[in-house]
């Protein structure tokens, strides 16, 4: 039987929670639907990455209200992917910080990703028509940037290529303390369709390098303690890398990629299998792992049209 195409057949609700993982520093999670960092400062609030829509960040404004009455006063996006940045004008934040690259991703492909998205996760879409328009940053920066909320300070870097060319991470040094988007993810499958398979492992060492205390995964739960927070890169490294080889192995040898999907399976689906989106991400993955094999470094720009042909192609 053809799998639902993406996430068409996930459609019930999941269960949000809302974990202090640093003094005053929290992450809003729901059960493998992307996550969104809360930093409260001594006067303002920051928020890492905005959630699809305005009803959906309406309910991470909730839980923020129920610890801290301080103004939000900055929404930070971890990359341009629409889940993570449509939902930005219900904070009611007067800065957007993205990185530089992120911002020139909005308007090379922010729209054709938005209707990408929009086919691929209908209920993360649900309350769509108060979405104002494509999420654009307001400040921007090309490595690192520091922003004070009040005497905390916040340190947003970007420390390489990972899952998608403008991803950064917000860093919280009086707690040791880190959000790093999708570039870790705990027990959900990796998006690697706009990736870079080659850096990723670089990044995470990168991220490892910090020692973080917690750290807020981009899908999966809050990390807390060394052990976990270690886990959870190892996972992301093993993930990305043995979808790579297992790729790159086929595509050196002049096999197809439809050889390449049956390879990446014998290897990831006894490891992966059982991960939130694990489905959902596999054509996407392979596709983006084949083009990189073969010397495509920028990834190609997915359309809601291209999704269903390689859905087709690989998942029918």
């Amino acid at each position: 039987m053809a799998k639902a195409f993406a996430s068409q057949g996930d459609l019930a609700e999941k269960t949000v929670s809302f974990t202090e993982i640093g003094p005053d520093l929290w992450a809003f999670t729901a059960e493998g639907d992307p996550n969104t960092g809360v930093i409260i400062g001594d006067d303002s609030v920051m928020i890492m990455d905005a959630q699809a829509t305005p009803r959906l960040a309406n309910m991470v404004v909730e839980k923020i209200r129920t610890v801290t009455d301080k103004p939000i006063k900055y929404v930070t996006l971890s990359h341009y992917h629409a889940v993570r940045v449509l939902g930005a004008s219900a904070y009611g934040a007067s800065e957007i910080i993205g990185s530089d690259i992120c911002r020139a991703m909005v308007a090379e492909r922010g729209q054709e990703d938005w209707d990408s998205e929009f086919g691929r996760f209908p209920r993360l879409f649900q309350g769509h028509e108060s979405i104002p328009g494509l999420t654009w940053p307001t400040l921007t920066f090309s490595d690192r940037m520091t922003v004070y909320l009040g005497k905390r300070k916040v340190e947003l870097m970007k420390l390489g290529r990972a899952h998608t060319a403008g991803d950064i991470v917000a860093w919280v040094p009086d707690a040791g303390v880190m959000f790093t988007g999708d570039i870790v993810e705990y027990k959900s499958a990796c998006y690697c369709g706009d990736g870079h398979f080659r850096d990723w492992g670089a990044t995470l060492d990168r991220i490892k390098a910090f020692s973080p205390a917690a750290i807020a995964p981009g899908r999966g739960d809050a990390l807390v303690g060394e052990a976990m927070v270690n886990e959870a890169i190892e996972s992301t490294r093993d993930f990305v890398e043995s979808i790579y080889r297992a790729v790159e192995i086929v595509a050196a040898r002049g096999g197809t990629m439809k050889e390449a999907a049956a390879k990446v399976r014998e290897i990831c689906d006894p490891k992966f299998g059982d991960y939130a989106i694990y489905e959902h991400c596999f054509p996407f993955n392979i596709a983006r792992a084949w083009d990189e094999a073969r010397g495509i470094d920028t990834p190609r720009v997915w359309t809601a049209e291209r999704d269903q042909q390689m859905w087709a192609a690989l998942q029918g």
